[in-house]
């Protein structure tokens, strides 16, 4: 999203924001999905399938497959996505707790999968494994973490290695944040108008869902500028007829759209 190629997100991570906790959250659930994943489908040699959690079988469906070892992924996870978190300040605090909230959320995402034995395709009896969700539902949980993200304050305490930063959350009367939550201690810069120093590209020109009360609808995202509307004609597949046996055969037809972009 940036010009430096060294710099993926570029400067908008310097800050200890929430965009901040999203990405080290999603980063080190990317890494522990990854690597759970792999030893499951037995392209690592390290590690396989997960015999430890599978408990008692139940009613119609017994325990068969690959569970996934997702405790495995999150430990590699730990080792590689917070071994530059270990600096007694504010901020290395800040992403090892967003570190574990990603990894967190693949375990709360965990669920049976089944697949179905017998004649004629019924389903006399279910082989069932611990597996992982898909991970754009992981990215849906993390994006609901982010909204819902717990600001906090920074406090320094002396120790026998030095002075040590921790964070306490900044408001009494929320609920404390827990493991599974992101926080930061960093208000988020102005994401409407571009700005190098801050890595913001700006939202004018984006395309802008006019019937949308949310983030990515014209009010918000367009930042109260107000929006323009053009109209493209677009070619698509239409009227397509199923010929036996056994290819479709489709018409092209041209559909004119509207769509809005941010002033």
């Amino acid at each position: 999203s940036v010009n430096d190629s060294l710099a993926i997100f570029g400067p908008v991570l310097d800050k200890a924001t929430r965009e901040s906790a999203f990405v080290h959250a999603i980063a080190s659930a990317g890494v522990a999905f990854a690597v759970t994943r792999s030893c499951a489908e037995g392209s690592a040699t390290i590690c396989g399938c997960d015999t430890r959690h599978k408990g008692s079988p139940g009613e119609g469906w017994k325990w068969g497959g690959c569970s996934e070892d997702v405790e495995f992924g999150s430990m590699v996870s730990r080792e590689f996505a917070d071994a530059r978190e270990n600096r007694p300040d504010a901020r290395s605090a800040m992403n090892r707790h967003n570190n574990e909230a990603g990894r967190t959320s693949i375990i709360e995402l965990m669920h049976l999968k089944c697949k179905c034995h017998g004649l004629s395709g019924s389903c006399e009896v279910k082989t069932c494994w611990w597996s992982q969700p898909d991970f754009r539902v992981i990215g849906d949980y993390l994006k609901d973490k982010y909204d819902s993200a717990s600001e906090m304050v920074v406090e320094k305490h002396r120790e026998s290695r030095g002075w040590v930063e921790t964070l306490r959350p900044k408001y009494n009367f929320f609920k404390a944040p827990t493991e599974k939550d992101l926080v930061y201690y960093e208000n988020s810069p102005n994401f409407c108008e571009p700005n190098p120093e801050t890595g913001s590209f700006g939202t004018r020109d984006r395309i802008c869902n006019v019937t949308s009360h949310g983030i990515d609808g014209c009010d918000l995202l367009c930042c109260g500028r107000g929006h323009n509307t053009r109209t493209e004609k677009r070619k698509e597949k239409c009227h397509c007829i199923f010929h036996w046996c056994c290819y479709v055969r489709c018409q092209e037809c041209i559909r004119v759209y509207d769509v809005h972009t941010c002033k």
